[in-house]
């Protein structure tokens, strides 16, 4: 039985785990946080992604955690409304349609308890260096451990660690498209009932919103602002995240101050750019990426998601097909994905786009109408196969 670890607990990572189990590997994931991660955006289940979790036994159980949404409104800096929509959102789309839009720590969970018990989990600890040869990779832990595992698999994330060990600097990989995004939970002080209110000022460089979950008890907050030039900060310090969050919207209407207040006592605060990873090649020798640490498209894509749980039926059906041979499964991994992957990262793109549009002054208030999540040509454009 061939053992594999995987960097990474969020989504890619536990549905790999669940996959691989199936197909006879031992599974075991390291984690940097000490336990589940809390918090982050609404996410996607769509298209071949809603497949491969129907396939897990999951969907089911993801539609009835699903974010429950009524509509949406934008308003302008003093909380008029602009416009409204009962048949789309910003976060999920059309309402109408098959997609789930569900909360990343639940889905998170979800996945994980597929999975089953029968995976090794190691939270509060990463992995520090990596020694591959013929036999296998002699993994380092950041907690002293030293473990010989058959494959590496990098789910950790646009920052990961392990592309840096393996592949080199982020910076060969990352392209920042112009934007900083950030997510914490806050008190539904609005008095919100499964319904999301955005703000985007005409030629503003910030904009954002709230969405009422679980239950109308609380919001989840998303706001940014542009920056087209990265800035310098330590991804694990977010305390100085919260800081640059708050220089650059200071000032701001509508209810920016009250959500910003909030900000500071969050425990479940993510922030970072808008940003893609793009690479000639997902694996080195016995080390393979999935989800973003490969491929991220952005929030802007609203893929990231469905791309990991895709990616992870993919990586684990080629590693069963070609009977653990990592050679030739890494190879038909990539070309299997490699276009689905293509489209959805352009798909951010043309969203990005999109968005600039909206922010036009002579755009006026039907500018919230325009529906820049046109997700259908791409998600029908790829087929999940048996393995």
């Amino acid at each position: 039985m061939k053992n594999v670890l995987i960097s990474g607990a969020s989504i890619g990572g536990p549905a790999l785990a669940y996959w691989l189990r199936r197909y006879g590997f031992g599974v075991t994931v390291v984690e940097v946080s000490p336990g589940p991660r809390p918090g982050g955006q609404a996410v996607d289940v769509r298209g071949p992604a809603l497949e491969v979790a129907e396939r897990m036994g999951v969907l089911d159980r993801i539609r009835e955690q699903r974010v429950e949404m009524r509509g949406m409104s934008m308003v302008d800096g003093d909380g008029n409304e602009l416009y409204r929509s009962e048949e789309h959102t910003i976060t999920g789309g059309d309402l109408g349609g098959p997609d789930v839009e569900i909360l990343r720590d639940d889905l998170s969970r979800i996945l994980a308890d597929a999975a089953g018990d029968g995976v090794e989990y190691l939270y509060g600890d990463s992995i520090a260096g990596l020694e591959q040869d013929g036999d296998g990779v002699r993994v380092i832990f950041h907690g002293g451990t030293v473990r010989t595992f058959d494959l590496v698999v990098g789910a950790d994330g646009a920052h990961s660690a392990t592309r840096r060990l393996v592949f080199g600097p982020e910076r060969d990989y990352l392209t920042h498209l112009g934007t900083y995004l950030a997510v914490w939970t806050a008190p539904n002080f609005l008095g919100l009932d499964r319904w999301q209110v955005f703000h985007q000022m005409p030629g503003s460089s910030w904009g954002g919103g709230v969405m009422s979950v679980r239950g109308n008890e609380e919001v989840r907050v998303y706001l940014g602002f542009e920056s087209e030039r990265p800035i310098d900060y330590d991804h694990r310090d977010t305390a100085a995240q919260k800081k640059i969050m708050a220089d650059a919207l200071a000032g701001g209407g509508w209810v920016l101050p009250e959500l910003l207040e909030a900000m500071w006592d969050a425990p479940d605060f993510h922030f970072d750019s808008m940003a893609q990873i793009r690479m000639d090649s997902w694996s080195k020798g016995r080390v393979v990426l999935l989800g973003d640490a490969g491929y991220c498209g952005s929030p802007l894509s609203g893929q990231g998601t469905s791309m990991a749980m895709v990616g992870a039926y993919v990586l684990a059906g080629e590693l069963k097909a070609a009977g653990g041979d990592h050679r030739a499964a890494f190879a038909n991994y990539e070309k299997e994905l490699r276009g689905y992957v293509t489209a959805n990262q352009e798909l951010a793109l043309t969203n990005r786009a999109r968005v600039e549009a909206q922010r036009d002054p002579e755009a006026g208030a039907g500018a919230g109408a325009v529906d820049f999540q046109d997700f259908g040509e791409i998600v029908g454009s790829f087929s999940v196969r048996d393995y």
